[in-house]
């Protein structure tokens, strides 16, 4: 069937339109006045002629139209959102109405949406209304529609974030509760999340996030297994959600005899009852829309129309809310839409050679939106699932079961043993999710790293298509395309397997045997492995916990004796997911708030014990043996940070005699020097802070180094390595290896003589 895609263009340049307008609010004028003088210009043309002609031109119209409306939405939003952010930096207090659910983050706050109705200094709020994001201590009542009061410290978004501030509240107040249709369903979801806690785990944290996108009992390492395996769609409300409420109401009054009319009807009212139930905030009405959309084209056999709808659903989102237009979800779910509505019905009809009609379209389904939404998430995301398209096929069966077992069980909440009949029976398909997602992320190689950005994109896009080629039956009539398409594909195949071998069992192999102390390539943070006799010491994560699983992969590590996190800043922290259930003993510096008590948390639920980290800590790895040198335990000069950092001593049998500075500054140094029984020549000395400017020379020239390793960032925007610090090291003799130059470095002992390895070749 031949699809009217008319209205694509529409959509096309309302959107780039507003992405302009967000990105560069300087240019929304120019747009609005651009596209209404050639709006009007085209007006006058159509109105003179009524040819073919005529009817090209009434299609710019609509187009340049649309363009002029969305630009004046974003213009008219423009001045509150500059008054607003201009409190960056600055303590507030700020009143406003909770707009989405809340939602748990990795610093352990709780994440909402408010409509500002009033901001200012503390006991001098002034009106003003643009939407912002408050991170506030775990408490109940913050539901969507209720009335909020929040103090705390203000920071500016970049330009195309939706929210034009962020508030980081040290006290928060529920000022009037949630009422109406809003209160009931908050006692609706909060009856069922109870129920679903008294549920073992895996699948009760899980199930509330399923039916009702509340995902605030999904823990972190559940959290980012979903993500892994590309099924995090199905852990908040998504176009996933509302398609399967859409399909099972239209197949339900299909089987009861109602006709079209009373289906589509009856499918658009639970959709609706879905969206309230579940919080109609912008990101969830927006995936009810889009996934109404293409649902409806679908189960009605109307797909020509749908892209017209669809088309026509996003100028109307987009003029509403120009800021929509730079979130990955609009775009995810726009894409994932137009795919269920374009790709899917094709792929199904190829795959129905092969297999029962049913099958085929529960497996063309998942397949059309990951071909269609990998260059999407390549834009924005630092890795790509390789094993989505399967946990998908695996999750297929029970995600329409969890939800629609686990609504029933929301909405019979006054009948409490029908409630808990249906809660009990959505439990057994959350935790097959749960478990599916837990194991597929598992698998070796379950994601790849990629650099976020438009070249990522186009990769993905090129995979992406020869696949949609070769599998659809669209293109039979060009054999030349599902040639090509099969040679790229084969082509990526063979560099993925020579990838899996040579990054899975031959990566150690990569490496010398000699090697004690290694420094990982993380970017701009610490990342370092201790080896002796079979025992390895990690001190620091990275910041992020992909760089550092590749470095460990590469080194064959597989569990951890010893777990230093020397202070929380995200560069030494931010990677503590690749070891998470690895290690066995954590030794860390003062934790400064929730979120560094969230990651301690995480670790002792993995199997780790952790301890606090003091000077005269010590103990054996392998053959060598350690020693904490600092923070002294009464120590109360600094606070929980850079000059809190755990400093520790590792040295013995094969192990150079090594020091870890972690971040210290200058001034801590000397404290240090002045209460640490350090004596000269170390082997190797982890430079502080990657190399800052803040060093205290005389400490290096005791220490005596005879290798200095920098860990730090190429390109990065301190400017570490400082040039003053490595000729101070130089200064010392020693020999200066950095991360950010020759990637992962190595050193090792042979006979009492340093050797040294780099991944890369030295400048």
């Amino acid at each position: 069937m031949r699809r009217d895609l008319r209205l694509l263009p529409v959509a096309g340049g309302v959107w780039a339109v507003a992405l302009l307008c967000v990105f560069v609010p300087a240019a929304a004028g120019w747009c609005a006045l651009a596209a209404a003088g050639g709006a009007a210009f085209v007006c006058e043309l159509v109105l003179r002629r009524a040819d073919r002609a005529a009817s090209r031109a009434a299609l710019v119209l609509v187009v340049l139209s649309a363009m002029a409306a969305v630009s004046i939405s974003a213009l008219a939003s423009l001045s509150a959102r500059e008054s607003v952010a201009s409190w960056d930096g600055r303590v507030v207090e700020a009143t406003g109405d909770v707009t989405s659910s809340a939602s748990v983050g990795r610093d352990g706050r709780l994440w909402m949406e408010v409509q500002l109705t009033g901001i200012g200094s503390p006991g001098d709020v002034a009106p003003a209304s643009a939407p912002v994001r408050i991170g506030i201590a775990p408490a109940d009542g913050f539901d969507l529609g209720s009335h909020v009061r929040v103090t705390g410290e203000a920071s500016a978004t970049d330009p195309g974030e939706r929210s034009a501030l962020v508030v980081y509240a040290s006290a928060a107040a529920v000022e009037a509760p949630a009422s109406g249709v809003f209160a009931v369903a908050a006692d609706l979801r909060a009856g069922f999340v109870e129920r679903s806690s008294m549920l073992p785990d895996p699948g009760a944290g899980l199930l509330p996030g399923l039916a009702v996108g509340d995902t605030r009992a999904v823990s972190m390492e559940l959290n980012d297994d979903m993500r892994t395996s590309g099924l995090s769609h199905l852990t908040a409300v998504s176009g996933a959600n509302c398609a399967i409420v859409v399909g099972a109401v239209f197949w339900l009054a299909a089987w009861c005899g109602a006709g079209r009319a009373v289906r589509v009807i009856s499918a658009a009212v639970g959709l609706a009852g879905f969206v309230i139930l579940v919080t109609p905030e912008p990101s969830v009405i927006r995936a009810a829309v889009m996934a109404g959309v293409a649902m409806m084209s679908v189960l009605i056999g109307r797909p020509r129309a749908g892209v017209g709808m669809l088309a026509l659903s996003v100028v109307a989102i987009l003029i509403a809310d120009p800021w929509l237009a730079s979130t990955p979800g609009f775009a995810l779910s726009a894409v994932a839409s137009g795919a269920l509505i374009l790709l899917a019905p094709p792929l199904a009809k190829e795959l129905r050679r092969w297999m029962p009609g049913p099958l085929a379209l529960a497996i063309a389904v998942p397949a059309a939106a990951q071909l269609a939404c990998g260059p999407i998430i390549a834009l924005f995301a630092e890795q790509q699932s390789l094993v989505g398209l399967v946990a998908n096929l695996l999750a297929a069966p029970a995600a329409p079961l969890a939800t629609v077992i686990g609504l029933l069980a929301c909405l019979t909440a006054p009948v409490p043993v029908m409630a808990d009949l249906f809660t009990a029976s959505a439990w057994l398909p959350a935790a097959w999710i749960s478990e599916t997602a837990h194991l597929t992320a598992a698998l070796p190689f379950a994601q790849v790293l990629v650099v976020p950005g438009l070249l990522s994109a186009a990769v993905v896009g090129i995979v992406s298509l020869a696949a949609g080629i070769v599998l659809a039956d669209g293109l039979r009539a060009i054999p030349a395309a599902r040639v090509a398409s099969g040679a790229i594909l084969t082509v990526v195949l063979a560099l993925g397997c020579a990838q899996v071998v040579l990054r899975g069992p031959l990566a150690a192999m990569t490496n010398p045997d000699g090697w004690a102390v290694a420094a990982c390539d993380v970017g701009q943070g610490d990342a370092f492995v201790i080896r002796s006799q079979g025992s390895i010491a990690v001190i620091d994560t990275g910041p992020d916990p992909a760089p550092l699983a590749d470095c460990l992969r590469g080194l064959g590590v597989t569990r951890i004796d010893l777990l230093v996190l020397t202070h929380f800043d995200l560069d030494h922290v931010g990677g503590v997911d690749a070891v998470q259930g690895m290690a066995d003993v954590v030794l860390h510096g003062p934790p400064g708030d929730v979120g560094d008590q969230a990651i301690l948390q995480r670790l002792a639920d993995g199997g780790a014990t952790v301890t606090t980290a003091y000077a005269g800590l010590r103990g054996e790895l392998g053959g060598a043996s350690w020693r904490v040198l600092w923070p002294t335990r009464d120590l109360r000069a600094f606070p929980p940070g850079n000059d809190s950092s755990v400093v520790v001593e590792v040295g013995g049998a094969e192990v150079p005699r090594s020091l870890f500075l972690g971040d210290l500054s200058a001034e801590a140094q000397r404290m240090l020097a002045r209460t640490a029984p350090l004596s000269g020549g170390y082997a190797v000395v982890k430079v502080a802070h990657h190399g800052s400017a803040d060093q205290d020379a005389q400490l290096y020239a005791d220490l005596r180094p005879t290798v200095a390793l920098f860990s730090a960032g190429a390109g990065n925007d301190y400017g570490h390595p400082r040039i003053e610090t490595l000729d101070l090291l130089g200064a010392t003799g020693a020999s200066v290896l950095r991360t950010d130059q020759q990637g992962r470095l190595l050193v090792g002992l042979r006979e009492g003589d340093l050797q040294l390895w780099t991944e890369n070749r030295p400048p």
